[in-house]
């Protein structure tokens, strides 16, 4: 494989300290550009010193000083801030790492789009609130989205992009989360700590809330109707609790492609980051005599609200889906913060999409005006 300049966009998360674990183990077929994160100032900073970026960027402006400290004497630019952020994603590179999670996520990503870069989107709030105006911008610039989430990378693999007309249906496989077969009636008084123990898979603590509602696999939903040539009613969700198989594609002629692998996001990102060639990834290896048997289950909707709510959303279609996204983002941190119960979280979320103008968005800036309107109202709610 040859060697690919990179930059990282949210370095000190899950999915971007898992492609520095890809990158230190390929470190001859990488160059890191840019490496960016929130606050973690201390982890950014250590992994500038291993990397030698051209430029670190810390969102949060108030640790600015503490990077300057910590990168002293190393001859690497650093910044503060959120257009800081949007600097390091337009510097040249082969390949942008969109892993900044939630819609802040989204200025940056389309940065990067607008440049004409290959961009590994983890960020599925970028297709879920803007998917039409991305998707063009995209269309506009020559730039390449390859999907990072282990879902839609599945189904990337076997798409047969040349012969969409011959695709069926889109079927997405969820592992149905940590409280699948816990009784509803039990569910007000879930706690974050049960909420963010996600059986399979590592994440962080928002995408893991989000995998416990099942609201995660409703926003999937809506971004694979954004990146793949399909209609809304050809995607489908199934419940597979052994995440081991991704999602599959089904044709016109009764086949059925499937993916399968670990739950190891590492094995999603790396297809990225090497496509469309392949490279070597130290995941465990799948054993299906090991693992026996596969099951699966259709989706209970009315027991997971959140997912109803996001199909709802895909189908109004306007402002709904990022109406969806920033109450969701909102109910969610204030679940994580204790402010309200698990239940309180679909119930935020409904709420704010029979409050909200919706009226499809035409812009960035309109976007926007809908993801702060949902979050104050949201908040309101809260309050």
């Amino acid at each position: 494989m040859a060697s690919k300049s990179i930059s990282i966009l949210g370095a000190t998360g899950s999915v971007g300290l898992s492609t520095i674990d890809l990158i230190r183990r390929s470190s001859e077929a990488f160059e890191v550009v840019a490496l960016t994160a929130h606050s973690r100032v201390k982890e950014l900073s250590a992994l500038a010193l291993e990397f030698k970026p051209k430029l670190v960027v810390i969102g949060d402006a108030a640790k600015y000083e503490e990077l300057k400290t910590l990168l002293e004497g190393s001859n690497i630019e650093c910044a503060a801030g959120a257009e800081a952020i949007i600097d390091a994603a337009t510097l040249p590179s082969d390949i942008v790492m969109a892993a900044i999670v939630g819609a802040a996520g989204l200025r940056p990503t389309l940065a990067a789009v607008r440049r004409g870069a290959t961009v590994a989107l983890a960020n599925k709030e970028c297709l879920v609130c803007a998917g039409d105006l991305m998707m063009q911008e995209v269309l506009d610039h020559g730039a390449c989205l390859l999907p990072v989430d282990s879902e839609h990378n599945a189904i990337f693999q076997v798409f047969e992009t040349e012969h969409p007309q011959a695709v069926r249906k889109l079927t997405l496989t969820a592992s149905g989360g940590p409280f699948l077969n816990r009784e509803a009636s039990t569910f007000a008084n879930i706690t974050p700590a049960e909420a963010v123990a996600h059986p399979n898979w590592d994440m962080g603590a928002k995408i893991s809330v989000d995998s416990a509602t099942l609201m995660n696999k409703g926003l999937e939903v809506i971004e694979a109707y954004h990146l793949f040539p399909v209609e809304r009613d050809q995607i489908d969700v199934i419940v597979h609790p052994q995440s081991v198989i991704h999602s599959m594609v089904e044709y016109v002629d009764g086949s059925t492609l499937a993916q399968l692998g670990a739950p190891d996001m590492r094995i999603p990102i790396a297809s990225c980051l090497a496509w469309p060639s392949r490279m070597p990834v130290p995941a465990e290896k799948l054993d299906l005599a090991t693992i026996g048997s596969l099951t699966f289950q259709k989706p209970n909707y009315e027991k997971f609200r959140c997912l109803a709510l996001a199909r709802d959303a895909m189908a109004a279609g306007g402002a709904a889906p990022a109406t969806l996204n920033a109450a969701n983002e909102v109910a969610v941190a204030g679940f994580l913060a204790g402010k309200i119960g698990f239940l309180d979280i679909s119930s935020i979320v409904e709420e704010t999409l029979g409050r909200c103008d919706m009226k499809a968005p035409h812009s960035l800036t309109s976007v926007f005006e809908i993801d702060g309107e949902a979050r104050r109202i949201a908040a309101s709610l809260i309050a």
